[in-house]
């Protein structure tokens, strides 16, 4: 599983009534990368989203926000991956997760959707293939299901946001592992982080 990665992808909604959200954290986390490594986004229709070129290690990373909404993310997503010939196993998805709390970044190889729109339209985008990797960012939950799809789309209490920030550092510092495919070490450096 020591695949190198060739694209970054943040989840989030379009526009700014979804900016700074819970469900955005994804977007906000490669909006952040971009700015530390002097990428500019250029709109490209035909990626359904903004996206980025990085080299890093003489390697090109592709950065991409889709523009489409969250439950469309895999147009994007395919559309990027089938122009580049990238595999599966080559992307990373960052995006929000209700299952951790704020404060708390992992990285995942792999896996189910885990009810995240998201993550459901980029599995079936991509022929159901789950190999890709993930960056899991904390959010915490608000306690029952039914409040799941306002809580996810509301900005985070300033406590929460400060938390989620720090995460989302960490999670930038553990980065250069994953991106040359050092899963293991990757995971360690970032879960390392959190002593809760």
């Amino acid at each position: 599983m020591d695949t190198p990665v060739e694209i970054i992808v943040g989840l989030g909604n379009p526009g700014p009534n979804y900016d700074r959200t819970r469900h955005n954290v994804g977007a906000d986390f490669v909006r952040e990368l971009a700015k530390s490594w002097h990428a500019d986004f250029k709109h490209e229709t035909k990626f359904y989203g903004d996206s980025a070129k990085v080299v890093i290690d003489n390697r090109d990373i592709r950065l991409l926000i889709p523009s489409t909404y969250m439950n469309r993310s895999g147009q994007a997503v395919a559309a990027l991956a089938r122009f580049y010939q990238v595999p599966v196993d080559a992307i990373l998805v960052v995006h929000d997760e209700l299952d951790m709390p704020p404060g708390v970044a992992k990285f995942k190889k792999g896996g189910g959707h885990g009810g995240h729109n998201g993550l459901r339209d980029i599995i079936q985008s991509l022929g159901n293939n789950k190999d890709f990797a993930r960056l899991r960012i904390g959010i915490g939950h608000p306690g029952t299901a039914s409040q799941v799809a306002d809580y996810v789309l509301k900005k985070a209490a300033p406590n929460d946001q400060q938390l989620i920030s720090n995460s989302m550092d960490d999670a930038q510092r553990a980065l250069p592992l994953a991106l040359a495919g050092q899963w293991e070490k990757a995971m360690t450096a970032l879960h390392s982080n959190y002593t809760g």
